[in-house]
């Protein structure tokens, strides 16, 4: 569930330049954007490990 969490505090922490790319097209703001799904996409990853270990465990 920690993961999960910081999952959360990840997409919460983008969503200001999120709204700077979308809303005023700051460029800068978008390579912030894609760094951070891609490090989204990393602990989706890692959550989607965890969850089959455990669902196999049992």
């Amino acid at each position: 569930m920690e993961k999960f969490s910081k999952l959360k505090e990840l997409v919460a922490a983008i969503e200001t330049d999120a709204e700077k790319f979308y809303n005023s097209g700051n460029g800068a703001a978008g390579t912030r954007v894609r760094k951070a799904m891609q490090d989204l996409k990393g602990l989706a990853q890692e959550i989607r490990t965890e969850i089959t270990e455990k669902k196999n465990a049992k």
